[in-house]
């Protein structure tokens, strides 16, 4: 799949296509609390964020993930990231309209982190609302998914703030932060539905 790598900006957040370059700044943000990542694997170090950037960029380039890195558009301090990835391309039949068109039928929303001094404030809804905007108005895509580990009641619960809807447990689906197999809660958001998840979000940035 050919990807373009888009900038997403809003008021309080700027998304740009994660390099090297932000790799000082995503370990000065990791390393600000780094007991908020309970249930996620955050890198602490520039050793660690420089592999987990490169891995990144190495998904890009084989087509399957879009990493961003997540600006503060204040001050342009690095607050965090997140990324699409296992991006579905459908075996639409030769000759269907949908078989021509060089975008993603499917995709999760995940790999989503921010600094401390970026959790509750306005970043982490604007981000979502950048991202799935260009998921479901710039590709036209079908769907997009979030897992978060069954144990995470307040990621569970911000998904459901949204609109994502929840749709069961897949029971021992990766590997946790504390290293034994994790169950993950999955939520989904449909094309159909983005319309009314679009205003929600909008009314909590408002």
């Amino acid at each position: 799949m050919t990807w373009t790598c888009p900038v997403l900006e809003g008021r309080h957040v700027r998304l740009e296509p994660l390099s090297t370059d932000h790799v000082a700044g995503l370990t000065a943000a990791a390393a600000r609390d780094p007991a908020l990542y309970v249930w996620s694997y955050i890198p602490q170090g520039r050793a660690d964020m420089t592999q987990y950037v490169e891995s990144a960029l190495a998904a890009r380039a084989s087509g399957t993930a879009l990493p961003f890195a997540t600006l503060r558009r204040a001050d342009g301090t690095v607050i965090g990231s997140s990324r699409y990835f296992d991006v579905e391309r459908w075996a639409w039949p030769a000759g269907h309209p949908e078989a021509r068109q060089e975008r993603p039928d499917g995709c999760e929303i995940g790999y989503t982190w921010l600094a401390a001094d970026a959790v509750r404030t306005a970043a982490n809804t604007e981000a979502k609302l950048l991202m799935l905007t260009h998921a479901f108005e710039g590709w036209g895509i079908k769907r997009v998914c979030f897992h978060t580990d069954a144990r995470n009641e307040r990621s569970r619960a911000a998904l459901l703030r949204i609109g994502a809807q929840f749709e069961g447990v897949l029971r021992a689906h990766r590997l946790a932060s504390d290293l034994i197999p994790r169950d993950s809660a999955r939520y989904s958001i449909l094309a159909t539905e983005w319309p009314t998840v679009r205003e929600r979000l909008r009314a909590r940035l408002a």
